[in-house]
């Protein structure tokens, strides 16, 4: 066998082994373009509205916002998915995320970036069920955690690097003027990643056929319907996991405001960046090896585990104020990533097979409307104390871990399936 016969064998088996197809790689080029440029701004938004004359309630509406508009997309992403197809699906995601973008540049008031997250801010939430299910559907059972996994690890990338590329922007032009530059990057990216989305993923019309399934001949609109079909383990993995996003996000849009307003010694916009970057360099060495093990074995180990990071971030940053201090408490918060797209597979393995994307959505919809009011909550118990705010984050994050640890079901107990060999 020649030398490139070899390479070409090793390629193969390396692309099989992680789960890469045309398809794949097209969402993943996507998940990389449009997330590198959101990323670059979307981080540093509390400090924009901030310097734009929003206030500390301003900067909370922005997080609940997320949250709400996370769980309101999240249904009609997965119904259109299941609708449209994913191709299809992607485009109208990415042509509404561009006009978000367009209208941050266009006008600098901290209103504008409210009304213009509306459109960019749950990109990741509406296009997520089109994604996993475009994953579910060309990937063999027994590498589908991979799969999501590897979709995890490169949304990472962008993470890692746009926050600190966002960062170097606020150094060099400021904190309004480097946003709003940071946005026009953003805006040229999603054009790109759309360019290459529509060359790269096959048509995949949805398939009908004669069986009765409720979402085989037309996807399920009403969530109502659909929630009769959520079984036990998933609704017990809800409820949890509504806990561990009280955890998450009672304090998230706060973070960068503790790093670089509050505590002792306050870390530049380039240090933040680089802190992100580390808690994204964290994630993505641990996201491999665990999905190669979860595919193979429970996965509730890895989702508890999860769990646990999840609950020891707010605690740790409670007492880290310094940079030298707050580097390894965002090493613990990357930790958290560890069975996180063990959960998100969990999720799909536990969904009915012609309505992954639309129970997926509905999950995302229940447990994002929620927590939004957590995200809200959060800046009021940051106008008592930023302290307040993460005990009270860290107790609602032991509360879920508990809960899942006693009540939490895998897969493998709740609707044993055949695993392929």
């Amino acid at each position: 066998m020649s030398t490139s016969e070899t390479k070409n064998t090793h390629a193969l088996r390396l692309s099989s082994f992680l789960g890469l197809q045309r398809n794949t790689v097209g969402v993943l080029a996507m998940v990389v373009l449009v997330g590198m440029g959101e990323r670059m701004a979307e981080r540093f938004l509390p400090i924009y509205m901030l310097a734009l004359g929003g206030g500390v309630l301003a900067i909370g509406l922005l997080q609940a916002m997320d949250n709400l508009l996370s769980a309101l997309y999240s249904f009609p992403g997965g119904y259109l998915s299941d609708r449209l197809g994913t191709k299809k699906s992607l485009l109208i995601f990415n042509l509404v995320a561009m006009a978000g973008f367009a209208l941050v540049i266009l006008v600098p008031a901290w209103q504008a970036v409210l009304a213009g997250a509306v459109l960019f801010i749950s990109w990741s939430a509406i296009s997520m069920p089109a994604t996993l299910s475009l994953i579910y559907r060309v990937l063999p059972q027994n590498k589908r955690t991979m799969g999501v996994s590897m979709h995890s690890l490169v949304r990472r990338i962008p993470m890692a690097v746009g926050p600190l590329l966002g960062g170097m922007f606020i150094d060099v032009w400021g904190e309004r003027d480097g946003v709003r530059i940071a946005f026009g990057a953003a805006l040229a990216m999603a054009a790109v990643a759309l360019i290459l989305q529509q060359r790269m993923i096959e048509d995949d019309k949805p398939e009908g056929d004669s069986s009765g399934d409720i979402c085989r001949l037309t996807p399920e609109k009403n969530p109502l319907t659909l929630l009769r079909l959520m079984n036990p383990a998933m609704r017990g993995l809800l409820v949890t996991d509504i806990l561990i996003r009280f955890c998450e996000q009672i304090p998230y849009a706060f973070v960068v405001v503790w790093c670089m307003r509050t505590i002792a010694q306050p870390v530049s916009a380039v240090q933040f960046g680089l802190l992100t970057s580390i808690e994204m360099a964290t994630a993505v060495l641990v996201y491999i090896p665990v999905a190669y093990l979860a595919d193979r074995s429970s996965k509730k180990p890895y989702v508890l585990t999860t769990f646990v990071f999840f609950s020891l971030f707010p605690l740790m940053l409670l007492f880290s104020r310094s940079f030298e201090w707050l580097v390894p408490a965002f090493v613990l918060r990357g930790l958290k990533e560890f069975g996180e797209p063990t959960r998100k597979a969990l999720i799909m393995d536990l969904s009915p097979e012609p309505c992954k994307a639309g129970m997926f959505g509905l999950y995302y919809l229940i447990r994002d409307v929620f927590v939004a009011v957590a995200a809200f909550g959060g800046a009021f118990l940051w106008q008592i104390s930023p302290q307040t705010n993460l005990i009270t984050a860290f107790i609602f994050g032991i509360i879920g871990t508990i809960g899942f640890a006693v009540f939490g079901r895998d897969l493998s107990v709740s609707n044993p399936i055949r695993r392929d060999k």
